[in-house]
């Protein structure tokens, strides 16, 4: 299973359509999530052309954007939480391992600061912002791999 993760796109002001380096990942994505900051939805009518979108609700996310705060799915056996801002970076892990106790993995964005970080039973995942890089070098999103109830691979891929 491939997973594309997203966070932070800031449509319309920064999202206008969506990228092509990002269609690019999209095209083969079995599902996609997105760690709010989506902004107005159009975007994820956008995404769902693609496939099946799982989104929390950002801090920047207009009302009319129905979305639940955090989120837990599985995805391939994997148990997945989500949510937008996952707080200061000291005592992230711990945080999330309470916040989503089953979890084997949590996305989060709101930092637009890729991070892919295993401790305390837990791998924590942001894949930065495809269209605000801020102070990081690319815009970046994130691919995960899912095989056999585990995942697999997870990889920060630059897009611009």
């Amino acid at each position: 299973m491939k997973v594309v993760v997203l966070a932070d796109t800031h449509a319309p002001r920064r999202w206008k359509a969506c990228p092509p380096r990002v269609a690019e990942e999209l095209r083969d994505a079995d599902v996609i999530l997105h760690a709010g900051d989506v902004c107005v939805p159009s975007v994820i009518g956008e995404l769902e052309a693609y496939a099946p979108v799982h989104v929390v609700k950002g801090n920047n996310d207009v009302p009319e954007l129905v979305a639940p705060e955090t989120l837990e799915l599985d995805l391939g056996g994997v148990r997945t939480g989500m949510i937008h801002d996952s707080g200061p970076a000291r005592g992230r892990i711990g945080r999330m391992r309470r916040r989503f106790p089953a979890a084997h993995l949590v996305v989060f964005g709101h930092s637009h600061i890729p991070l892919d970080e295993t401790d305390q039973g837990v791998r924590i995942f942001n894949p930065g912002s495809p269209t605000d890089r801020r102070r990081q070098p690319h815009g970046t999103l994130g691919v995960l791999r899912i095989d056999g109830g585990s995942l697999v691979e997870a990889r920060i891929v630059p897009v611009t």
